[in-house]
């Protein structure tokens, strides 16, 4: 729902007579990365996308960030959820982050709980720290890489941080040698929290600015 919403933006975008519907750039970071190689791949009104740390994978994903014997009790529960809503009952809700790497949470790494508690007392002083189970199980069902291949000839640029296991390098890396040409990759230092602000932004910001700047203009 969310890259179609993109493409729905897209559609109303280019219906304004002060945009030019031949110059059309996406940018995506960490989830909404996969979102925008999704909709670079689909859509050929997009002339150039940048995936910042992107979620190229959710089975793969998943399989990563969570450990084996974890694995299998989150796939029993999404399936007593499933078992439960369809009988009316409440969605299962399980926390986002969590301060035990080796708790149950959606996001379990230590920087994403670090980032997400500090982020939320600052600017979102609302945000509570759930999510329902069934956003996990539709998370770990998205595949956006799988559409790689289809992006080219629309310009790529994907920027990678060695450091993330958020949205594990390793798979973004492997999707992107399989990525048709022309295509770009940057390779940064940090984890996949460390380009929102400070130098690690002035750097990726940049690099995405300079690739739409080459390949919008006009």
């Amino acid at each position: 729902m969310q890259y179609r919403d993109i493409r729905n933006a897209i559609s109303y975008a280019i219906a304004r007579p002060e945009v030019d519907g031949n110059r059309v750039g996406v940018w995506g970071t960490s989830f909404a990365g996969g979102h925008a190689l999704m909709v670079a791949a689909i859509d050929k009104r997009v002339k150039a996308v940048v995936a910042q740390v992107p979620f190229v994978s959710g089975p793969e994903t998943l399989v990563r960030l969570l450990r084996g014997d974890f694995l299998l009790h989150v796939r029993d529960n999404l399936a007593a959820d499933r078992a439960n809503r369809f009988h009316d009952g409440e969605p299962a809700m399980l926390p986002a982050v969590s301060p035990d790497p080796m708790g149950q949470a959606a996001m379990p790494q230590t920087d994403a709980y670090e980032w997400f508690t500090k982020t939320a007392a600052l600017r979102a002083p609302n945000w509570k720290n759930e999510m329902t189970a069934r956003s996990l199980e539709l998370a770990s069902e998205y595949d956006p890489g799988s559409f790689i291949t289809q992006i080219s000839p629309t310009p790529l640029l994907m920027i990678v941080a060695n450091e993330d296991t958020s949205t594990p390098y390793a798979l973004a890396l492997d999707a992107y040698e399989r990525a048709r040409e022309p295509k770009q990759l940057l390779v940064t230092q940090g984890g996949h929290f460390d380009f929102y602000t400070g130098p690690g932004f002035d750097q990726v910001s940049a690099a995405a600015r300079d690739h739409f700047v080459t390949h919008l203009r006009a």
